[in-house]
């Protein structure tokens, strides 16, 4: 079993009388996770994916609910986002029962958080469940085999599935993608051009480290530009996508509204793409690179809920900065290259006006360093 940073946090939750709420993408391991915390604990575990859950549910009172979890100390909501007025029954246990540990878990941040939003205010904690992170297989085998596999990791992505069923990665991450990532979104948001949706998520992953333009892709799709910024919230709500938006203090010669969007895991932009040749036939090495280093970095913030802001930058004349973490007036600066011979100067435009606490180039003999 892979110990999951998020274990210990989770614990620390329990009977604190408020709700636990995990958000995640679907198979990253939330249930695993929540199977774990309450293991040794006595249980009752309602799936919402189905039905005949989502009508018990709907408008049981608080009573009859109390009644089914009878002596259980824990009450756990799988896929909790699919039950109607999951926020106002999860209120009712809290306010009524506070003894009874109510933890639920959802694959859609949208839904889950919108149901819960309202009527949780100070009943609940939340906890965000990504896959599988690169500090986490370090402590789970160790330094120098996991480093070794960081060019399969790049391809393959790091899915507790595939990472745990060698050899199969390329059906597992067809079987996610057709399933959860397609149908499920299609499904739960009432999508009815599914075609569209398929072409958009193909060109974020093409583009992954370039700056997107929602004209361009309406253009592009035939759709107008409040579509493609509604699927794009979409994809990033349901944890499939995430996005930097440019730095800017309004200078003029600075961008100010341009935007990248980068994937959660690489194998999934990869099978979206369908390439998963080794890095060493590919071309598109740097944008996986940015990728990983990226999406494993805003995992490491999270866990170790470090609040920090993120961001690239980008002024007129086309000097760049690949990625920024920005807490307060403080302001870290990193260039991300694969090849750690690549020379990097970071731009005076950029370092005189802004100050950077620290100005890192991150590359393949040194990218622990910022990822444990």
């Amino acid at each position: 079993m892979i110990n999951r940073t998020s274990q210990t946090e989770i614990d620390s939750y329990l009977f604190k009388g408020k709700a636990i709420l995990v958000f995640g993408a679907r198979q990253v391991g939330k249930t695993s996770l929540i199977k774990n915390t309450v293991s040794n604990q006595s249980f009752l575990w309602l799936n919402g994916d189905e039905p005949d859950t989502q009508l018990l549910l709907e408008n049981i009172t608080t009573d009859r609910l109390k009644a089914l979890i009878g002596d259980h100390k824990i009450l756990v909501i799988d896929e909790a986002q699919m039950i109607h007025n999951i926020g106002l029954l999860i209120k009712r246990m809290v306010d009524n029962y506070p003894e009874i540990q109510v933890i639920a878990s959802g694959s859609s941040a949208f839904e889950l958080a919108d149901k819960t939003k309202e009527s949780m205010v100070g009943r609940k904690q939340e906890l965000q469940l990504f896959p599988l992170s690169y500090g986490e297989m370090v402590k789970h085998s160790n330094f120098i085999e996991e480093t070794r596999l960081v060019p399969h990791r790049l391809v393959f992505g790091y899915y507790p599935e595939v990472v745990t069923n060698v050899g199969k990665e390329e059906k597992i991450l067809n079987d996610l993608v057709e399933g959860f990532l397609y149908k499920d979104i299609l499904n739960l948001e009432g999508i009815k051009k599914s075609t569209t949706l398929q072409r958009l998520v193909q060109m974020l992953a093409y583009r992954i480290g370039s700056e997107i333009s929602y004209n361009s892709l309406a253009n592009d799709l035939g759709i107008n530009r409040l579509t493609v910024e509604k699927y794009i919230d979409i994809l990033e709500k349901n944890f499939i996508v995430f996005s930097l938006n440019a730095f800017s203090k309004n200078q003029d010669n600075e961008l100010k509204k341009g935007r990248k969007v980068y994937f959660w895991d690489n194998g999934l932009r990869n099978r979206i793409i369908k390439n998963f040749n080794p890095i060493e036939l590919r071309d598109d090495i740097g944008a996986l690179w940015e990728n990983f280093i990226i999406s494993e970095r805003k995992k490491k913030l999270s866990y170790q809920n470090q609040f920090k802001d993120t961001y690239f930058w980008r002024n007129t004349q086309q000097a760049e900065i690949d990625y920024l973490e920005v807490k307060n007036t403080e302001i870290e600066a990193f260039e991300i290259k694969y090849n750690p011979n690549q020379k990097v100067l970071f731009t005076k435009s950029f370092t005189q006006k802004y100050h950077p606490k620290t100005a890192q180039v991150i590359h393949k003999e040194n990218f622990w360093d910022y990822l444990i």
